[in-house]
């Protein structure tokens, strides 16, 4: 689906324009949970594009200008009319771009990724701003000549994505800090949440309550540093509903045109990578009819794994399989 930004008017902060369901909201508060308990910021109907934008993980916007306490401040509630429990919110991101010139990092390793006593070389780490230089898509530490002088041609990548998507959770209190992940979505910081993914949620509440947020420039798998290179973020994506899934949807799914990616949430990686597994081989069954010893031969040859993160308090790994190879997959009447 492409959107016409012609038809796009911008207004005032907090309002939004409609026309042929395309919408333009500019947020002027940020929510530090993802919750049932926050008034929407905005209701838009499946079908419905928006043009939005985030803030980074401090909780400032793209002028440099201190918005939220830091923490992950997202943007939303956005309820979706029609979402009912047991229903999945699918989110197709046709926009995940950065709109601005610098991020910033951190000096540092989490306790999961490193030997205590490399750790304990690290006791005070220091904030580090990164360039981005947004037309030849290259990011390289600010501090590179006079803190890094083996750094001072060192240059990657980048891949713009969103740290945090999730819907409202279904616990006690339905709601939960934008710093954690589950069921829910939540803070999955996995690098392929990004331009021309689907992103598929469960339901636990009508209006779904969709959050975003946490922009990063780059990021590679398992955030070793504790945060990315992170930055603020315009955003344009679209919903669907998907009525009464069955069996109900465990953990959040992303698609995109190479990859099925399954996720799984757990304290530690050997659970979560069985949720994934299992994620993974329902999608399968389910929408290849494979029996259980069909999927055996399928996955054992193709899954890949991912370990999007493990800064957080949940582990988040990711069981993904090429579309490539479910082309050869017979489907019969």
């Amino acid at each position: 689906m492409r959107i016409c930004l012609a038809c796009i008017l911008l207004l005032p902060s907090g309002l939004c324009a409609q026309s042929s369901n395309h919408l333009r909201f500019a947020p002027t508060t940020f929510s530090p949970v993802f919750s049932l308990n926050r008034e929407p910021a905005l209701t838009i109907r499946a079908g419905d594009t928006v043009r939005t934008e985030t803030i980074d993980a401090m909780g400032f916007d793209q002028k440099g200008v201190h918005r939220a306490k830091g923490g992950n401040p997202l943007t939303g509630p956005f309820r979706v009319e029609g979402a009912m429990p047991g229903d999945v919110l699918a989110v197709q991101f046709l926009d995940v771009s950065l709109n601005r010139d610098y991020a910033y990092t951190s000096e540092s390793f989490v306790s999961r990724s490193m030997p205590r006593e490399t750790l304990s070389s690290l006791k005070k780490p220091r904030l580090v701003k990164w360039k981005l230089d947004r037309q030849n898509n290259w990011a390289l530490p600010d501090s590179a000549l006079s803190h890094y002088p083996h750094l001072r041609n060192f240059k990657v990548t980048m891949n713009p994505f969103l740290g945090c998507i999730g819907v409202a959770p279904d616990n006690r209190k339905n709601e939960i800090l934008s710093f954690f992940q589950g069921p829910f979505g939540g803070n999955l910081d996995y690098n392929r949440v990004r331009s021309g993914s689907t992103v598929y949620l469960p339901v636990f509440h009508e209006g779904a309550y969709l959050y975003i947020g946490d922009g990063h420039a780059l990021q590679a798998d398992g955030e070793l540093a504790g945060n990315a290179l992170e930055t603020s973020m315009n955003v344009v994506f679209s919903v669907r509903l998907i009525k009464t899934y069955t069996p109900a949807l465990q953990y959040p799914r992303i698609e995109d045109g190479e990859y099925l990616m399954a996720l799984g949430t757990a304290s530690e990686i050997p659970d979560a990578l069985k949720k994934a597994s299992k994620n993974l081989l329902d999608w399968l069954q389910k929408d290849y009819a494979l029996s259980l010893q069909e999927a055996t031969q399928v996955m054992s040859t193709n899954i890949e794994y991912s370990i999007a993160e493990i800064a957080d308090p949940e582990v988040v790994v990711v069981a993904k399989i090429r579309k490539s190879a479910l082309e050869q997959i017979l489907h019969f009447q």
